[in-house]
């Protein structure tokens, strides 16, 4: 048996800012229109679905395995950006990085609130 994630839906106030947020610290392309979601594509064929939603948004955590010259270029463009960064997912240690497994990894937070997450090498990996 095959199985692959192919898309999730993400939860956004302006699902145009939103996509383009991601898209732009990432390197990435906003896809058109499809129905009532703004899609941005990662490399490996996912899609994250950005549609409008009211109310209150439960954040979410996304996380993006990134090669180590793709960390240099988008911790630059957070940097750029003036975004608040962690090196953990509870945010206790602001302005930092990891370096777990032997690699690198950061967090910041999207216009929604959203956990997002990259980093070089997967947990567990050793290293």
């Amino acid at each position: 048996m095959t199985v692959q994630l192919n898309h999730t839906i993400v939860a956004a106030h302006d699902r145009q800012a939103s996509a383009r947020f991601l898209a732009d610290l990432l390197g990435l392309e906003v896809s058109p229109r499809y129905g009532p979601f703004i899609p941005v594509e990662i490399p490996n064929g996912v899609t994250l679905d950005f549609m409008e939603v009211p109310g209150e948004i439960t954040p979410q955590h996304y996380a993006f395995l990134v090669s180590e010259a793709d960390f240099d270029t988008i911790f630059g463009r957070i940097r750029e950006a003036g975004l608040t960064y962690w090196a953990d997912p509870s945010h206790s240690r602001p302005g930092e990085i990891n370096h777990n497994d032997g690699g690198r990894g950061t967090y910041f937070d999207d216009p929604n609130g959203h956990n997002l997450e990259i980093l070089t090498r997967p947990y567990g990996s050793g290293g």
